[in-house]
């Protein structure tokens, strides 16, 4: 399989891989991460300047890796994985999130409403800096802001030499304090979940669980931010906001980016990916406005039909190995450790770090379930689905470094080295985009 056949789920409307690559390289002086180096050296010109090109080399194998590393695996049907680096670990700062998306995994998969504990988070970050890990996501199933340790925790993993840390926000709690406390943590990057062009649109896909969500509010806290960041001279960190293609958004992706292109560096749309939801306008049908290629797609019984963001249709002519378990880790907040970030019920654990769910086990979960069932307030848009497990590897503390060469996550790599995708339970019914073969629908 080449890497050139993937056809990746997200697609930018202003700027690029590339452009983002080179800001990384030009600002890697202004790097946080850097700078604790610059200060544990007493400023030393000759050494820092030595170890400002390692750190641009750094990043730049890892950027390269991301997408060269899997491929080498796949074409190869590599079966030992002793020399596979992880390239990132996400960290789950928080499960719980303030919002009820209609497309959201969370409304269809019972999700705690939980934070992980600031001494298990810099465990994982100690864990990380000696493995050398140079990129570190902190957030996973829920909204990170949510947690009041995140700024401590951002800047340790900047103590500790991550080159790059992320996070995804919703942006409901992105106020003054909070967009001042975030740029000063150090933090690279700032990733933007925003669906909609309109009022009307955003409101419907992102409502509050406990109190209504604002079109208004969410977009001056985006702009808020811009401005913050630019009267604090910061280049970090760099800014991307993204939206979910729908058949409502799809119509108002330039509306989307006349309101943001002058707020943040990057825009991208992404496409929907099905997640147990019962919303309509997700029917791929739904979209369709050419009689032919209606015609076309009814007769693909159960067929995967994608539809891009330039109105081009698709069908898949087989799955593909799944680069992720290639790349990352995931940790959740009880210190389960997941090979794909959807994996959102935890259903295939690859290990622990953390002895927190071996002593509460599916407790959290059961008690959102119980919250959802009662319709209780701010659980009343969501389902009670406590999933089935698949994997269960030996309930036992072990280092992030033994988790990533486990059996448990190799005999999976094995799989789909060998196009067995098919015949692994959580990956079979996947419905992440990039790991299908999509061949564009030409009709006459």
């Amino acid at each position: 399989m080449k890497i050139n056949q993937r056809i990746y789920a997200i697609e930018n409307l202003k700027s690029s891989a590339e452009e983002r690559n080179v800001f990384f390289v030009k600002n890697m002086h202004l790097n946080k991460s850097f700078k604790y180096f610059q200060s544990n050296n007493n400023s030393d010109k000759e050494k820092s300047a030595l170890a400002l090109e390692l750190f641009k080399k750094k990043y730049l194998k890892y950027r390269d890796l991301w997408k060269k590393q899997p491929e080498k695996y796949f074409e190869k049907k590599k079966n030992s994985y002793q020399k596979l680096k992880i390239l990132c670990i996400d960290v789950e700062l928080a499960s719980v999130c303030d919002l009820a998306c209609p497309h959201c995994f969370r409304q269809h998969i019972a999700t705690p409403d939980k934070i992980i504990k600031k001494k298990l988070a810099f465990n994982i970050i100690d864990q990380a800096s000696d493995l050398k890990v140079p990129s570190m996501k902190f957030n996973w199933r829920g909204e990170p802001l949510l947690n009041p340790d995140i700024f401590e925790i951002i800047d340790y993993a900047k103590k500790k030499g991550i080159i790059e840390t992320m996070i995804n926000t919703n942006a409901t709690k992105l106020n003054e304090t909070n967009a001042k406390k975030l740029i000063q943590s150090g933090l690279d990057t700032l990733i933007y979940s925003f669906d909609g062009g309109s009022k009307e649109t955003y409101e419907f896909y992102r409502p509050g669980r406990f109190r209504k969500n604002n079109f208004d509010e969410i977009h001056n806290n985006i702009k808020n931010f811009s401005n913050i960041k630019k009267n604090l001279n910061s280049v970090f960190p760099r800014t991307k906001i993204q939206m979910i293609l729908t058949k409502e958004t799809r119509d108002e992706k330039q509306e989307f980016l006349d309101l943001f292109k002058d707020y943040v560096d990057e825009i991208s749309v992404k496409q929907y990916s099905e997640r147990g939801g019962n919303i309509k306008d997700i029917n791929i049908k739904n979209f369709v406005k050419d009689q032919k290629i209606l015609d076309f797609i009814s007769s693909k019984k159960n067929a995967d039909i994608m539809k891009n963001a330039n109105d081009d249709y698709f069908l898949s002519t087989e799955r593909l190995p799944c680069e992720q378990p290639f790349q990352r880790l995931l940790v959740s907040y009880d210190g389960r450790v997941s090979m794909c970030c959807y994996d959102w019920g935890i259903q295939h654990p690859v290990g622990f770090v953390d002895d927190y769910y071996f002593i509460n086990n599916e407790k959290d979960s059961e008690e959102v379930s119980s919250r959802i069932i009662k319709k209780k307030t701010g659980f009343d848009l969501m389902k009670s689905n406590i999933p089935k497990k698949y994997n269960f590897p030996e309930k036992k503390i072990k280092k992030l470094k033994d988790i990533w060469n486990s059996d448990d996550i190799n005999n999976i790599r094995k799989m789909h080295c060998n196009n067995k995708i098919g015949e692994v339970e959580i990956c079979k019914n996947c419905s992440f985009k990039e790991t299908y073969n999509w061949k564009k629908i030409e009709i006459n």
